[in-house]
Parts: C-alpha cells; sequence; structure tokens
C-alpha cells in the first residue's frame, strides 16, 4: 500500500508543496492528480516502494508527502518525483515547481506576485502583518497540522517584508 492518504501519514513524513500559477480547469486538476497518482502508486527508493500521499488544495496547491520511516526518500527518487511534476507543468503549460512568488488572499483571491512587490506592497501599507500567506517552504507534514501553510504573515518568513 504505497499510497496512502495525509490524515495517515505521520507527523514527521516529508512534505512539498507545489504552487500553480493560477486555478487549475477541472481538465486540468484531473490530469494532474492522475499522472500524479500514478507516479505515486510505483514511487521506490532504492527498491522499496513509498509510502506517499497527495492532496490539491484550493485548485493550485499540490501537497506531496512521504513517510520516510520505513524506507527514506533518496535523491534519485526526489528527482524522479520532480521531474513528474515538471512534466505535468510542461504538458500544462504553468508553473508548479518555481518557489520564488509569494502567494496570499486578497479577500477571497489568491495573489501570486514576486517577493520584491510583496515587499513594495508592504512597504507601501496594500499588504499588512494580518495579510494571510502560503508558507510553501514547509517540509513536513506536522507543520501542516499546526497551521503554519496558511496564517498571518506575521507568522511566516513573509513578515520580514515589514521590517
Amino acid at each position: 500500500m504505497p499510497r496512502t492518504t495525509f490524515d495517515v501519514l505521520p507527523p514527521h513524513a516529508r512534505l512539498w508543496i507545489f504552487a500553480a500559477e493560477r486555478p487549475l480547469s477541472s481538465r486540468e486538476r484531473d490530469y494532474m492528480l492522475q499522472t500524479v497518482d500514478a507516479f505515486l502508486e510505483r514511487w521506490q527508493a532504492h527498491g522499496h516502494p513509498l509510502t506517499s500521499a497527495r492532496e490539491l488544495r484550493y485548485d493550485r496547491f499540490l501537497f506531496i508527502g512521504v513517510d520516510e520511516s520505513a524506507s527514506g526518500a533518496s535523491g534519485c527518487s526526489i528527482d524522479a518525483l520532480l521531474r513528474d511534476v515538471k512534466d505535468v507543468e510542461s504538458t500544462l503549460g504553468l508553473s508548479l515547481v518555481d518557489h520564488s512568488p509569494v502567494l496570499f488572499r486578497d479577500g477571497e483571491q489568491i495573489v501570486r506576485l514576486p517577493r520584491e512587490e510583496f515587499a513594495e506592497r508592504a512597504r507601501a501599507g496594500a499588504v499588512t502583518p494580518d495579510t494571510v500567506v502560503f508558507n510553501n517552504t514547509l517540509t513536513r507534514v506536522a507543520d501542516l497540522a499546526a497551521s503554519k501553510w496558511e496564517g498571518p504573515a506575521s507568522r511566516s518568513w513573509h513578515g520580514a517584508a515589514f521590517f
């Protein structure tokens, strides 16, 4: 049973978050999830299946987690994951792997900006320490359970834009 769900992964499970530059259409979402599911079903490290999970939030954030208790994800297996996600990125014609933009909420809308532009908005007061941001740099499933992914900029590395 290599593929599971996030709720059964242990807190120490490794996490990757990929953010699409825009919300996915239903066709794009179906394609991405089918492709990722097929990859996770066969994902291995040194011949050992990896217990992993995926989740899509807000039609644009792809979470992939792996329980490294039995077998850790090796450099080659991580490269294979990134290749698969980049293939999805190329097929759909959108950015998923670029972690440099800042994603945040402006009302109900999710906005994606270069870091410099986010910092400019912070200096101008257009975003504040209370602005809800998405911390896509998290590396452990426990951070999701601790609500460190989506929250005020002041509780994330994004808060540096205000000092």
